[in-house]
């Protein structure tokens, strides 16, 4: 497994030799810095810890921030599981360890859109708009009666919508730009401007 922590700064397009439009999104790579290597021997599995961007040590508890030692806490944390490079404690990375990969997963936290109902929850069509219909966006029945006397586990129904952990799979990487840190992939990626997210190379492709 390969995989660095970054932020989505927004979704721009660009433009192949041949004047073919590709929409794009931009994430940033944060300076990913090793925080500690899980073993075999004293863990039982093998990882990695990492973490980005700078938090102040008056923001963070003790515990939290004993296990960075002298270093500087870091906001965002991420253990990545049988890692591919191999790197020591204290070893920062960037988007360069993408440059041999043509298919990214990217997983991040959804935009949160409060509680919505069935119609735009589940895509339910919604009833007659006729006068004196009563029944526009409403979910119709959800359970029997007498057998079972209740609503089974999984009905769709009105709910909170949105922020929930997200991952987009076998999204082609356009473009890496080592300077600036910038990996430009294809398509829609979770999550809001500035938010965490998490690029690994792809799993099924």
């Amino acid at each position: 497994m390969l995989g660095l922590i970054g932020r989505k700064l927004g979704m721009t397009q660009v433009f192949d030799e041949r004047g073919v439009l590709t929409p794009v999104t931009v994430i940033k790579i944060e300076e990913n810095q090793i925080v500690d290597i899980r073993s075999e021997e004293k863990n039982g599995y093998s990882a990695v810890l990492m973490g980005a961007v700078d938090a102040k040590k008056s923001r963070v508890n003790k515990p939290y921030a004993g296990q960075f030692g002298d270093g500087t806490p870091k906001r965002w944390l991420m253990e990545m599981r049988d890692f591919e490079l191999e790197c020591q404690k204290g070893e920062s990375l960037g988007a360069e360890v993408f440059k041999d990969t043509a298919f990214v997963d990217v997983i991040g936290t959804s935009k949160g859109k409060g509680y919505q109902g069935v119609m735009r929850r589940h895509g339910f069509a919604g009833g007659r708009k006729t006068h004196g219909s009563k029944f526009h966006r409403g979910l119709g029945a959800t359970g029997m009666a007498a057998t079972p006397s209740k609503i089974h586990k999984g009905t769709k129904m009105p709910g909170k919508m949105g922020g929930d952990r997200t991952t987009v799979q076998n999204l082609r990487l356009v473009k890496i730009d080592e300077e600036k840190q910038y990996l430009l992939v294809k398509g829609a990626v979770p999550g809001p401007r500035k938010g965490m997210v998490i690029v690994r190379k792809a799993k099924k492709k």
